[in-house]
């Protein structure tokens, strides 16, 4: 897509996803090459408990499925949030387990260790100019095009969307 169109012009470029964690790796990282842009993609807390505690497997086939229905209309300056369910095939049905690790306690210590080590990387970030805040209005089929958007990206073909 984006990359591998500046690519063709000689141009380099990479995604990180999840890295740096802290702010020490944030200052080697810039030691070692020039960081552009950093997108923090955002949603509300209580959407994203929602979707941790839909999370099922399938015991049988191992596959990742997600039963939360989510659908919030707009209020009080937030914007509406659509996540669609992604449901399980009937042959996983009654198959479906939840992981030990999603309940709501853990998700939400889970969550604040987050919050606490990933603010000083935003501010290290946000102090250099390169934090684009982004607030994920839902699932993928609705945040994808917004996100392109915010970057002045085109989106040509949707095989390269779905693969990257």
């Amino acid at each position: 897509m984006h990359l591998e169109k500046n690519a063709l012009k000689g141009e380099s470029g990479f995604i990180l996803d999840g890295f740096p964690r802290t702010t020490r790796q944030a200052e080697i990282l810039e030691q070692v090459t020039e960081i552009n842009l950093v997108i923090n993609l955002r949603i509300r807390e209580d959407v994203l408990l929602q979707k941790c505690l839909g999370r099922r497997i399938c015991s049988q086939c191992g596959n990742n499925y997600n039963v939360a229905s989510i659908n919030i209309e707009a209020k009080d300056g937030h914007p509406a949030i659509y996540m669609a369910p992604l449901l399980p095939p009937p042959s996983c049905v009654s198959k479906l387990i939840t992981r030990a690790d999603d309940t709501e306690e853990v998700v939400k210590e889970r969550l604040r260790v987050y919050h606490d080590k990933s603010r000083p990387v935003e501010e290290f970030y946000r102090s250099r100019g390169k934090l684009l805040e982004f607030e994920l209005p839902g699932g993928i089929p609705e945040s994808w095009p917004k996100l392109l958007a915010a970057l002045n990206i085109e989106e040509h073909d949707s095989k390269q969307r779905l693969a990257a």
